[in-house]
């Protein structure tokens, strides 16, 4: 058993995205006149404080996410994204492809007591899977052993739109640790790729 910690990579985001957006939006009010190489920055910062953000519709970033599964149960509820996950139905990870063993990810704010319980759960939950997958049973199957705390890969897609509400919401003290910690990368590397899109969010 391979024990990892979460992590979230840029895969994809539209090019020149707050440049569109200016583009896009400018159209409402006839105003591309205005354009020059400085001004999508106001523009858009306007647009967020007036409350015009189907003008963020326009940009688009996919974002490869590395938890557990119990984040992406949490992750999958927002609609307006596309996904692509890894499937237990079709990954065998008895096979050399999975170095022949499950891959966890540990929750957080365990003390050392129960840290060990948790391990001895997963240790117990792989030996499980690997033994029905030995005695002939599918991975689709014999997924019904493995625990929340499995590792995924999902891509998500959406517009900047739906990432700044997915950010509010799951960065917000209500919101369960462990999505916290992923959407908080998210949130660094959208910030850092659109900085008036997503600078007004904490």
């Amino acid at each position: 058993m391979k024990i990892i910690t979460p992590s979230v990579e840029l895969l994809n985001i539209t090019p020149n995205a707050e440049k569109l957006i200016e583009r896009a939006g400018r159209v409402c009010y006839k105003s591309e006149n205005l354009i020059t190489e400085e001004s999508s920055a106001k523009f858009i910062q306007n647009i967020i404080k007036r409350g015009h953000e189907a003008v963020l519709e326009h940009a688009n970033a996919s974002l490869l996410f590395i938890c557990d599964r119990g984040v992406t149960h949490e992750l999958v509820r927002h609609r307006l994204v596309a996904y692509c996950q890894e499937s237990t139905r079709y990954c065998n990870y008895s096979k050399d492809k999975f170095s022949n063993e499950i891959t966890v990810i540990e929750p957080p704010t365990l003390t050392p007591n129960q840290k060990m319980n948790w391990y001895d759960a997963m240790i117990h939950a792989e030996l499980s899977y690997t033994l029905l997958i030995r005695d002939g049973v599918s991975p689709q199957i014999a997924r019904s052993v493995l625990p929340n705390s499995l590792k995924t890969e999902i891509v998500a897609t959406a517009n900047m739109r739906e990432w700044r509400h997915i950010l509010k919401l799951r960065t917000s003290p209500a919101a369960h640790p462990q999505i916290i910690e992923v959407i908080n990368i998210a949130k660094s590397i959208l910030k850092k790729e659109c900085p008036n899109v997503f600078g007004d969010i904490e």
